[in-house]
């Protein structure tokens, strides 16, 4: 699986995708995310973005959900065969059954259309900051040690599971795991407090940058294709207030 990012301080600017089937919608986000420094490149179906992405490298992904020929959950889901890019989901209603599949499909977040440029920008922003420099957190060892190896800081060992602090790799049982980017952040999260509850707030504020309530269902999908990839008990429900990352 592939995502390529600009180099942190490069001058070659982000890449961004934009599939929407609205003719006004889709000239009115390409020319405001132009005017914020954005390369922007349009499809107008769901097909026709997946050609425009399997030709052209991108640095992130805005599906409508309501596209014709293919929608835009059946891309993201065709996106995510072969690559971690971020993508970001717009759907007219903000209906919980899109928002559900557009997440389950493997989508990083969402905005409710109509939506503010200010908003999307700082959604996109967010995801990139996750994409481009997530954050090693600091272990916090148990009684035995438990989340550091002991041949290396920078990886954390949690039974079968490993991560590589330094060189951003997952592996569970020796065998290397492709995480999204805010698959991985959230990940990050857990493995910093192992044993110790993480409202879902809380995530929401550290993982997607979210300085208001957002939407909870955001984190509990992810934590969701999460535990798919890592193991379904190595994140532990605690009903009423969030999760728990076993150690």
């Amino acid at each position: 699986m592939s995502s390529s990012l600009p180099a942190a301080g490069s001058a070659q600017p982000v890449r961004v995708l934009l599939v929407e089937d609205d003719d006004l919608m889709r000239r009115s986000f390409a020319l405001a995310l132009e005017r914020y420094g954005y390369e922007v490149k349009t499809a107008a179906d769901g097909l026709a973005g997946l050609e425009a992405f399997r030709d052209g490298a991108f640095d992130l992904l805005i599906l409508d959900v309501m596209l014709p020929g293919l929608d835009g959950i059946g891309l993201c889901r065709r996106v995510r065969e072969t690559s971690l890019v971020p993508v970001l989901m717009m759907s007219a209603r903000g209906d919980g059954l899109d928002v559900v599949a557009g997440l389950e499909a493997g989508a990083d977040d969402y905005v409710v259309k109509p939506v503010e440029t200010y908003v999307l920008v700082a959604r996109i922003r967010s995801l990139l900051r996750r994409a481009t420099y997530p954050a090693a957190p600091e272990p916090q060892p148990g009684p035995t040690g438990g989340g550091r190896s002991p041949s290396a800081a920078e990886v954390l060992v949690f039974g079968d599971l490993s991560i590589d602090t330094a060189g951003m790799e997952v592996f569970v049982a020796g065998s290397p795991v492709a995480l999204t980017p805010t698959e991985l952040k959230l990940l990050l999260e857990f493995a910093a407090r192992p044993g110790v509850v993480l409202e879902r707030h809380t995530l929401l504020r550290d993982v997607w940058d979210y300085g208001w309530d957002g939407d909870s269902r955001v984190v509990d999908l992810c934590v969701q294709r999460l535990r798919r990839k890592v193991g379904r008990d190595r994140i532990e429900t605690v009903r009423g207030f969030g999760y728990k990352f076993r150690r």
